[in-house]
């Protein structure tokens, strides 16, 4: 597989409608989106030679995604900040060209603004997943 171009990568955030629709956030410039899958440790005595055991998806799952950029307009940076003054759970999608498609409820963890005299204003996002995420993978 050839690789992805990482400006490609979007967040987009919906509108709680019915169907709901999704709009990009922001244009990001760095982001991560990180898959994790905590381990539950079931060894006892009886396992053979002491060698740990894990139990099968008994562990808590979660994703986090961290990125950086510009507001693409006004409209999706108050979007942004209304969902983390009301800390209400909202519904993003992460698009991976040529991957697939990660969606669900995420909370905004933290957010921060930056700005140089002569640059643009600039922020720092991260979601913390807060319920079930799916993946869609690309056919």
């Amino acid at each position: 597989m050839p690789g992805q171009k990482g400006r490609d990568v979007l967040i987009k955030i919906g509108d709680s409608g019915a169907p709901e629709t999704f709009t990009t956030v922001a244009g990001l410039r760095a982001k991560t989106i990180a898959l994790n899958a905590g381990t539950v440790d079931g060894t006892t005595g009886e396992s053979q030679d002491a060698w740990r055991e894990l139990i099968a998806g008994a562990g808590v799952k979660s994703a986090r995604v961290s990125g950086a950029g510009v507001f693409k307009d006004a409209a999706s940076d108050a979007a942004i900040q209304q969902a983390f003054f009301t800390q209400a759970a909202r519904s993003f999608q992460l698009v991976i060209p040529g991957f697939g498609v990660l969606q669900g409820p995420f909370l905004i963890e933290s957010l921060d603004y930056s700005g140089d005299h002569d640059g643009e204003a600039a922020f720092a996002i991260t979601l913390a997943s807060a319920g079930v995420v799916n993946f869609t993978a690309t056919p």
